[in-house]
């Protein structure tokens, strides 16, 4: 039966409460992780939740692309495997962000924010963003794209970034677009550093200069432009011997961000579940998401479209995870994408019986040489204040 979002609203909130009893404990896997399994037959539901204590030395945050550095689709097992050593050991990985299929034109691009080790792959949505902002601490919200191209009589121009120029006037293109740009249509042109200022990786709060660096659409430095045709003369004024600054900005500002992914909607807030109006919200179905308190982090899924678990409507997740204790929180992807692993196992069942293809992964990463207690701020893993 169809659901309407007040009542599936205040059921979920009388169910999880009632059911909330039986909840399982958690069990230690090491390092400050907890897991527990939680089953509720009469909905049916069955919920992984992995808990991660604030405050270890040498946990952080880590975003994964589907191709580790490149834009492109992998399972969240192999988006693991190609962590280099450098970046840290996986110790738990949850699937990210919503993203264009196989079938679409930009497979594996993901549709919000991302931001890994401090660079900007993807530019955001309309959807919520989860970030560590620069004092550490983790942060939902809307985040804004300001990123534009600034021209030497002061016009500007909106750009986006590894995405699909259709209906932009024009699209910076990283190494991390990899080939999947290579035969779109558009006026290309190629971009190098100009003088000594700061380059790339794409940073967020920086502002880069660029001239022309040939007209093959291949650049040493990684960069190109694909402009409309209302970029022409812009890009002809590139290859007379012109520069462009490049501003990366978004609101609010999010400079010296390191972590970002998108997902959303948020479902809690100062410990108190939201109201929903995204699409199939009412639905149930496999879910994931991400939240926090002043002491742990919470990876959550439940498996849906199955016989022992329906999955989820939004509001009923939202009511779970405020009783879980989260004061915060954001959906990710679900459906197929719905996963979570935790130190090489899928505590989950994927609703299609195997993992998907996806294009992002958060993960949990412990740092190759644990830093020292004193002074070890991680990457959003710190306690709040």
């Amino acid at each position: 039966m169809k659901r309407s979002g007040t009542w599936t609203s205040l059921l979920a909130g009388v169910l999880v409460a009632v059911a909330a009893a039986t909840a399982a404990e958690f069990r230690d896997a090491g390092d400050g992780i907890a897991y527990r399994e939680d089953r509720f037959p009469r909905e049916p539901w069955i919920l992984e939740v992995v808990r991660v204590e604030r405050g270890r030395p040498g946990l952080s945050f880590l975003p994964t692309l589907g191709q580790w550095d490149r834009i492109g689709l992998g399972t969240l097992t192999e988006q693991l495997a190609a962590i280099p050593r450098d970046a840290g050991v996986p110790m738990v990985a949850i699937n990210g962000d919503f993203f264009e299929t196989e079938d679409q034109s930009y497979p594996g691009d993901p549709r919000g924010l991302f931001i890994s080790r401090g660079e900007l792959v993807s530019t955001p949505s309309s959807r919520d963003c989860f970030w560590i902002d620069r004092e550490g601490n983790p942060r939902i919200g809307i985040v804004k794209s300001e990123l534009q191209l600034v021209w030497p009589d002061g016009g500007t121009t909106p750009v986006g970034l590894n995405e699909d120029p259709e209906g932009l006037a024009g699209v910076l293109l990283t190494r991390a677009a990899g080939s999947a740009m290579s035969a779109r249509k558009g006026i290309r042109i190629a971009l190098e550093r100009s003088g000594d200022g700061p380059w790339l990786p794409l940073r967020m709060g920086e502002t880069y200069t660029a001239r022309a660096a040939g007209a093959s659409g291949k650049s040493a430095d990684g960069l190109v432009l694909v402009g409309n045709s209302a970029l022409r003369a812009r890009i002809q004024e590139l290859k007379a011997g012109g520069t462009v600054r490049i501003a990366v900005r978004t609101q609010p500002d999010l400079s010296g961000t390191s972590t970002a992914i998108g997902g959303g909607p948020a479902l809690v807030r100062a410990g108190k579940a939201l109201s929903m109006h995204a699409p199939k919200s009412d639905e149930r179905h496999p879910r994931s998401a991400i939240g926090w308190n002043s002491k742990y982090f919470f990876f959550v899924v439940v498996d849906g479209r199955q016989d022992d678990s329906d999955g989820m409507t939004l509001p009923e997740l939202a009511s779970y995870l405020v009783q879980l204790g989260c004061d915060e929180a954001m959906n990710l992807d679900g459906g197929g994408s719905t996963e979570l692993w935790l130190r090489g196992r899928i505590l989950n069942h994927p609703c299609y019986g195997r993992e998907r293809r996806t294009a992002t992964g958060l993960v949990l990463v412990r740092a190759a040489v644990p830093p020292r207690a004193t002074g070890a701020v991680t990457n959003g893993v710190k306690p709040a204040p």
